[in-house]
């Protein structure tokens, strides 16, 4: 194929040519130094795209679980809370009930007891009642039984009991009405006050157990979300070290790409200069 032909500029083509290709590879770089990623789409590698994509999937769903463990934690936060506010009530009920069976304390002392003593029943009962948090009151009779998402295939739950610490119920055996006049009297609510404070006790136990399983489960979906967000940055995230450096060489490979290109040109015009008269 002869070179100088004035049909055929075999060197602007070959300059053309690398200079698109010098061209596109400085516009990928580029894209990857905004994006942060080598692998920005299907086209860039595809295998690779789809197994990040369901990386992706997997730690979306991880959001959605942990929200669900995050809301029955608080719930039964709030119920625990509330717990050992009718635990500490009942240990004062029982302080007051023990002072009153007393047989040697005169008539008025009693009576004030028995004031103090009710005042902490109805105490008791406020805070049984407003144990709420978004509607949901885990030790009040009838309480709701909590369910938190335990996978992201779904169908799996961890779930923690109410437990009924209500007065009048069978771990709280003291009566909305409890009221004493007599020694005899408060001898028999200080023994139903002390069984009361060991049902409490036992049931915060359980909830505290099941509610430690909450924490433990959603601490390791943190953990699981965390390996699967670094495995999808091992899959895509670009090296911007080295994307810095190769967009200074495509940047000089595209100016010099340029100027072969212009000189390829020129190849033509040359030619005439061959046929100028002596």
């Amino acid at each position: 194929m002869s070179m100088n032909s004035i049909n055929t500029n075999y060197g602007s083509f070959v300059a053309l040519q690398n200079l698109t290709e010098t061209t596109r590879a400085l516009r990928q770089t580029e894209d990857r130094i905004s994006t942060g990623r080598t692998i920005n789409s299907s086209r860039d590698n595809g295998a690779i795209w789809a197994i990040a994509q369901n990386l992706r999937a997997g730690s979306l769903s991880i959001n959605a679980v942990r929200g669900s463990l995050d809301r029955a934690q608080s719930a039964t936060d709030v119920a625990l809370n509330a717990g050992s506010a009718v635990s500490d009530l009942l240990l004062q009920m029982k302080e007051a009930a023990l002072a009153a069976s007393d047989s040697g304390l005169d008539t008025a002392a009693r009576s004030a007891l028995n004031v103090q003593f009710k005042a902490l029943r109805d105490s008791l009962k406020r805070t049984v009642d407003n144990a709420d948090y978004n509607g949901v009151n885990m030790i009040k009779a009838g309480g709701t039984t909590v369910s938190a998402l335990a996978s992201t295939a779904g169908g799996s739950y961890i779930t923690v009991a109410p437990q009924n610490l209500s007065l009048g119920s069978a771990n709280v055996t003291v009566s909305v009405g409890a009221s004493f006049s007599t020694a005899a009297e408060a001898s028999t609510y200080l023994s139903r006050v002390t069984s009361s404070i060991d049902n409490v006790n036992q049931r915060l136990g359980t909830m505290g157990a099941q509610s430690r399983a909450l924490e433990l489960h959603n601490g390791f979906m943190a953990k699981l979300k965390d390996t699967l967000d670094v495995g999808v940055s091992n899959l895509v995230d670009a090296n911007l070290g080295r994307e810095s450096a190769m967009l200074q060489s495509l940047q000089a490979r595209q100016q010099l790409g340029v100027q072969a290109f212009s000189i390829a040109n020129q190849s033509s015009t040359m030619l005439l200069g061959l046929f100028k008269a002596p």
